[in-house]
């Protein structure tokens, strides 16, 4: 029978199990207060500009058999709807709004409307003046659209089970279709932008259909046969040049690349293929070890929107698309889920901290597309209605030509309570820190109920309460980061016990009473970190990070040219009045006809403290120029 856990991902095997959304309740601090913002700004919106756009009225226009006159919006305008509609259900399933319900059904009926008979549902290929069907695989994203149509069923289907609005079984209609075209007997082709394997893996899942994964099997397989035309940047750009199990690390387009590797896994998970699980495994590694920024963003290049080779890291040209960043986490997730290895976790928080909750702005309307780790001009104000055509990182925009990252936030701090937590055999294990409470029975049907009460990040203290007996083995993530981390556990009776704890995962195990609490301290005072000297680009420069958080230095904190800022390491960051404050001098310099003179500096001026803002909320105070990797000479 199939699974339907209240989550993103429900893999059939696995170290661990997902707890959904039923089990795990976000109930406040700063990621009940991002899902507050989500919910009441971001989704309405996005929905908003949808319309606007025109990208949802184009199913309106095909319903009508007007297509292509009046079509808006770019070939893969489509999955920015199914994106949004996937944020919908996991928020109604979050929060029961009964009008965000009303909203989803409209939507559901205006693209069922678009449907052609035999399931194919696109607005920008297959009519009279279009493209024929799957003429342009290279680009179209046909298929690529499609695979959010089937996460956004998976959602629906996994918070409302049996719900009568249609969306199911429109996506299974557009599966089967997907299925005769793209079968083994069929065209022996992929898409050029990758998710349909994990669209169609999941709902295969969830709707116990073998077919699906198969066809999601028969994808991950084909990539690497070159059946997609070469382009200027190489089929490594959409995957199509190495076989996925011959990879060695993640190259090109890189939200295409962490699409393609969560549904490889998917795939190696759901056939018990332990080689491909292996590659898998060596390729995040090495992508982790050589190819992603300290804010766990990925991808360098501006022109094709890719990673960059090993230890090609430039601040001042990151990439680091927020949609990338999403997909890193989706692949990271799943391997958590396979293998149990909290070093998976820890990136997820990574990403979460300083890409995700870097991307929208407080007020949950404007976005960032890219994620610079230097800003070296300041941005202009940008008009609320207005759409940028480029993905800039000077300030955030409401709404972008190429608009994947806004629904992409949307729908992963919708569903985020089911990243928060996992289950096996023997108990609990918590991977990312929020306060939440926590239900679930273990497979021999024993209760487990806990509530989790934190200021994290503000403070390293987490703080578990158990609210049932119940004799089982609670898991807590210690961050790679957090040495000199402790573990006091406190039992109702009055007693306590202390431990230090090591970086990975501190497991308690005892016969819990109602009452009782684990305390787990983790050291969140601002730290130094040093870069790989093999990162050309940040040779002799520091960041500052602060537990999860990576800082940066704000010019309208500095309030001087940040190119000229020179760090004093022989002063210790300090905390003050909650922030982190550093010793930086102003560089002294002179303009020259040649800028290579061996004694073009001057002497450093006098030395000032400066404080420092957390990477994800840059930008908030108009416009600036900012940097996360300092100078120290």
């Amino acid at each position: 029978m199939p699974n339907t856990t209240a989550a993103p991902v429900v893999p059939s095997r696995g170290r661990l199990r997902p707890l959904g959304q039923h089990e795990v309740r976000i109930t406040g601090g700063f990621w009940g207060s991002r899902q507050d913002v989500n919910h009441e700004a971001t989704l309405a919106h996005i929905g908003g500009r949808l319309e606007s756009e025109g990208w949802l009225p184009n199913f309106d226009l095909a319903a009508a058999g007007t297509l292509p006159d009046g079509r808006r919006g770019r070939e893969f305008s489509d999955s920015e709807v199914y994106k949004y509609l996937e944020g919908l259900a996991w928020e109604i399933g979050r929060t029961d709004d009964p009008a965000l319900e009303e909203r989803f059904r409209a939507v559901v009926a205006r693209i069922a409307a678009a449907q052609e008979p035999d399931g194919y549902l696109n607005t920008q290929f297959g009519r009279p003046g279009q493209g024929a069907r799957w003429s342009d695989l290279e680009w179209g994203h046909e298929l690529y659209c499609l695979g959010h149509l089937f996460q956004a069923a998976v959602a629906r289907e996994r918070t409302r089970p049996g719900a009568d609005d249609g969306l199911v079984e429109i996506a299974r209609r557009a599966a089967d279709m997907v299925c005769r075209e793209f079968g083994a007997d069929g065209r022996n082709a992929i898409c050029g932008h990758a998710v349909i394997e994990t669209g169609l893996a999941e709902l295969g899942r969830v709707l116990d259909e073998p077919r699906y994964l198969e066809q999601a099997h028969l994808f991950v397989e084909r990539h690497g046969q070159g059946t997609l035309r070469d382009i200027e940047w190489g089929r490594q750009y959409y995957q199509d040049d190495v076989a996925v199990r011959d990879a060695d690390v993640l190259r090109g387009h890189a939200v295409r690349a962490n699409y393609l590797a969560a549904g490889s896994v998917d795939v190696a998970v759901e056939h018990d293929d332990a080689a491909l699980l292996d590659a898998l495994r060596g390729q995040w590694e090495r992508t982790v070890a050589r190819r992603t920024y300290i804010t766990g963003g990925q991808g360098s290049h501006h022109q094709d929107e890719a990673f960059g080779l090993d230890w090609e890291l430039p601040p001042d040209r990151a990439y680091s698309e927020t949609c990338a960043g999403v997909g890193s986490i989706m692949f990271a997730w799943r391997m958590l889920l396979a293998d149990g290895d909290p070093r998976y976790a820890d990136l997820i928080e990574r990403t979460l901290f300083n890409v995700v909750a870097t991307s929208p702005s407080a007020d949950g309307r404007a976005f960032y597309y890219a994620n610079t780790l230097h800003q070296r001009v300041p941005g202009a104000v940008v008009d609320p209605g207005s759409t940028s055509p480029r993905a800039g990182s000077a300030l955030r925009a409401p709404w972008f030509d190429v608009s994947c990252c806004p629904p992409n936030v949307a729908r992963t701090l919708a569903s985020l309570d089911a990243y928060i937590a996992t289950a096996d055999d023997d108990g609990i294990q918590l991977h990312q820190y929020a306060d939440a409470s926590i239900r679930t029975t273990l497979a021999d049907g024993r209760d487990v109920a806990l509530h989790v009460e934190t200021r994290y990040p503000d403070d390293g203290v987490v703080r578990v309460v158990v609210h049932e007996p119940a004799e089982f083995a609670l898991g807590l993530r210690v961050p790679a980061w957090a040495s000199g981390a402790s573990l006091q556990i406190e039992g109702a009776n009055g007693s306590v016990q202390d431990h230090v704890v090591e970086p990975g995962m501190a497991t308690v195990r005892r016969a819990f009473a109602a009452g009782d609490a684990v305390v787990l301290t983790l050291p969140v005072a601002p730290r130094v970190s040093h870069p790989d000297a093999r990162i050309d680009a940040v040779r002799g420069a520091v960041a500052i990070e602060r537990g999860p958080e990576v800082l940066a230095l704000e010019s309208v904190d500095f309030g001087c040219d940040i190119a000229d800022a020179v760090l004093d390491l022989t002063a210790e960051p300090i905390e003050r009045d909650g922030r982190v404050w550093v010793r930086v001098a102003r560089r002294g310099s002179r303009d020259a006809g040649w800028p290579y003179d061996s004694d073009a500096g001057g002497p450093a001026e006098r030395h000032v403290e400066v404080p420092l803002v957390p990477y994800h909320s840059w930008a908030e105070r108009g416009p600036s120029t900012m940097r996360v990797w300092i100078p120290t000479a």
